[in-house]
């Protein structure tokens, strides 16, 4: 199976990244900023994740941006990349998903995770009952959510006569999100659409997908499984600029193992910590790491397209979805029209797009 350009959707995974320099609210401003812009360019899907008092991360509450990115753009999905479902109750997620669904129908995708999101302090204060150790009751919260999203308790189930409004036809699609074997395999029993975070934890992205597929067990919500790949990528009209604006994404991914959560970096700053630690250049960067493929792909846009390519070849995948980490939220969107130009991707509304970005 090889995968040509014209075959691979290409996504988004927004982060919110605050840049030294900036605010969170800044950054919140940035991911409107992008939503819009990546619209146009013909990107299939905009994601937002969620994490917990981050300095360096300002989304702690997709839904919200949700609403607000639903409203700015006009025809590419938009989900949760993911909601941590342990956090909350299954009912009141599919509550927030419904309103969205029905503010913009076929358009939602409700990815979910079993992770924090943040610390173990943070974890805690999210917690509603502090006086005994979290259960982990993942599984039937999955299958509560899809139940109450489904209209689908058993008769008899107290849950049954409950109707989650808005109530109307359709459904926001249910996404397995995860860096592990255990998600893929969950992904799998669901019978759910399964994105594995690559530029989290690269190491099992093969296994993971594969083990994917092949356990995948039908179900009401897909008859076949589908599976993509979130990736970091940088691109740049040169590889040495594209490696001069990683610098920040290899000094927080040094700063994050290290317990350090500030903003993100300038290149200059990067690259003045980087040499403190030895670490000089893009390909002793990655050679350090493990795992087939790295975490981020760097380079011009004709380079990323054929390593994204070959990737999505050896997957046996048809979607990838790209996270950009840079200071700069101009070169963030430059380094997407790079992309979308060398995939050919069709873009609309050119009116539409973000002509400058002055202001943040």
């Amino acid at each position: 199976m090889s995968i040509s350009p014209g075959e691979l959707r290409l996504s988004v995974l927004d982060q919110s990244p605050v840049s030294a320099g900036s605010t969170s609210a800044d950054s919140l401003q940035r991911s409107i900023s992008l939503a819009r812009h990546v619209d146009a360019l013909g990107y299939h899907r905009f994601w937002m994740s969620e994490h917990h008092a981050m300095e360096t991360l300002a989304c702690t509450a997709p839904e919200v941006m949700l609403a607000r990115i639903g409203a700015e753009t006009r025809r590419i999905r938009i989900g949760s990349g993911g909601i941590m479902l342990p956090h909350y109750t299954a009912f009141k997620v599919a509550e927030c998903f419904r309103m969205l669904h029905a503010l913009y129908p076929g358009r939602v995708d409700l990815g979910i995770g079993r992770a924090p999101g943040g610390g173990p302090v943070e974890a805690l204060a999210l917690k509603r009952d502090r006086t005994t150790q979290q259960h982990d009751d993942f599984p039937d919260q999955v299958s509560e959510l899809l139940a109450f999203l489904g209209h689908d308790f058993p008769v008899g189930h107290p849950f049954a006569r409950i109707q989650v409004s808005p109530n109307m036809p359709g459904s926001p699609d249910v996404w397995m999100l995860g860096s592990s074997m255990w998600s893929a395999s969950s992904a799998a029993e669901f019978g759910l659409p399964y994105a594995f975070a690559h530029f989290f934890s690269p190491v099992n992205t093969r296994a993971a997908i594969e083990a994917y597929k092949r356990g995948f067990m039908m179900s009401a919500l897909r008859d076949e499984p589908e599976a993509m790949v979130a990736v970091g990528v940088i691109c740049a009209d040169t590889q040495e600029e594209a490696e001069y604006l990683s610098t920040s994404v290899r000094l927080l991914q040094r700063r994050i193992r290290q317990g350090d959560r500030r903003p993100i970096a300038s290149p200059e700053e990067s690259i003045r910590e980087l040499k403190l630690f030895g670490e000089t250049s893009l390909q002793a960067s990655q050679a350090a790491e493990e795992g087939e493929w790295p975490r981020y792909f760097v380079g011009t846009p004709e380079r990323v397209k054929e390593e994204l390519g070959q990737m999505a070849t050896a997957l046996k995948i048809t979607e990838v979805v790209v996270n950009t980490i840079v200071w700069d939220h101009a070169a963030r969107l430059r380094s997407y029209d790079l992309l979308a130009e060398a995939f050919t991707l069709t873009s609309v509304s050119p009116d539409r797009r973000i002509l400058s970005t002055a202001a943040f």
